[in-house]
C-alpha cells in the first residue's frame, strides 16, 4: 500500500480498493513480528461483511499462534504422509487430470515460484522442503484453520470463498500479507486433534497472515493473470 504522503491528490476510494486487490499476493516468507489479536479480530469482522445465500455465513476460523501453530506443523510433518501420499478424502481441489489451458498456468506458477529459489526441475528433495513450509505458515506469527460444516452444500462454498477473499483485501488494507494454503486439507486428521476440530466439519484450507519478509527470494515472484479477452465475453 502506498504511504499517505505518496498518494496524488486524485487517489480515492476506487484506487485505494483496486491498489488492496491488486497488490494481494500469496507470500510465502514471513517475519516474526506479531499481529496484534485486536488486528485479527478486526480482519474477520470486516471479511464477515462477505455475502452468503439466505445470510447462513458458513464460516468457521481457528487462530493459531505459538505453541498451538508450532502442534500444527509437528503433527503434519512427523506423521509420515508425504505430500504425494496425502489423501484428498474430504473434498477434491484440483481435478485428477490436468488439462489446458490450466495445465499450462500451473506449470508456469511452479517453474516459476522454482526458478527463483534456484530449485532444479529435478530437485525433488528441495521441492519436497519448500512444500513442507506450508505446515509452518511459512514462519508468520498467525496461522488460520479454516472449517466448513460437512452438511452444507457447493453454495456455501462458493461464499466461503468470497469470506476468505475479504480476509486478504482486509489484511492489505492493514499492511499485512497472506497466503492461502489448501496444502492442509488432506490432513485433518493430523489437525484435528491440535485443535479440537470436531468431525462434522471438514477443514477447507489454512491461511498465513503476517508482515511480509522482503529479504527472501521466494518474495520476488510474481505471477501473471490471463488477458481479459480470453475468458470475457460482452452480449449485447
Amino acid at each position: 500500500m502506498l504511504a499517505p504522503d505518496q498518494k496524488p491528490q486524485h487517489y480515492d476510494e476506487t484506487d485505494i480498493v483496486d491498489e488492496a486487490i491488486i497488490s494481494r499476493r500469496s507470500v510465502r516468507a514471513f517475519l516474526p513480528t506479531p499481529v496484534e489479536d485486536s488486528v485479527i479480530r478486526d480482519i474477520l469482522d470486516v471479511a464477515a461483511r462477505a455475502p452468503s445465500g439466505t445470510n447462513m455465513q458458513p464460516w468457521k476460523v481457528y487462530v493459531t499462534s505459538g505453541e498451538t501453530l508450532r502442534g500444527i506443523g509437528d503433527a503434519i510433518l512427523n506423521s509420515g504422509v508425504r505430500a504425494e501420499k496425502a489423501v484428498w478424502d474430504e473434498y477434491k481441489y484440483y481435478p485428477d487430470q490436468f488439462f489446458e489451458p490450466y495445465l499450462g498456468r500451473r506449470r508456469a506458477n511452479g517453474f516459476g515460484l522454482y526458478g527463483v529459489l534456484g530449485i532444479g526441475r529435478r530437485d525433488v528433495d528441495r521441492m519436497r522442503a519448500q512444500h513442507d513450509r506450508n505446515f509452518v505458515f511459512f514462519d508468520a506469527p498467525v496461522g488460520m484453520i479454516f472449517t466448513i460444516d460437512r452438511r452444507l452444500n457447493q453454495g456455501s462454498w462458493i461464499d466461503y470463498g468470497m469470506f476468505l477473499q475479504n480476509i486478504m483485501i482486509a489484511a492489505r488494507a492493514r499492511g499485512l500479507h497472506t497466503c492461502p494454503q489448501a496444502a492442509f486439507a488432506p490432513y485433518h486428521r493430523q489437525i484435528r486433534p491440535v485443535l479440537g476440530i470436531p468431525e462434522e466439519e471438514v477443514v477447507v484450507c489454512g491461511m498465513a497472515l503476517g508482515h511480509e519478509d522482503t529479504s527472501k527470494p521466494e518474495s520476488t515472484f510474481r505471477t501473471d493473470r490471463a488477458p481479459l479477452d480470453e475468458w470475457v465475453q460482452f452480449l449485447k
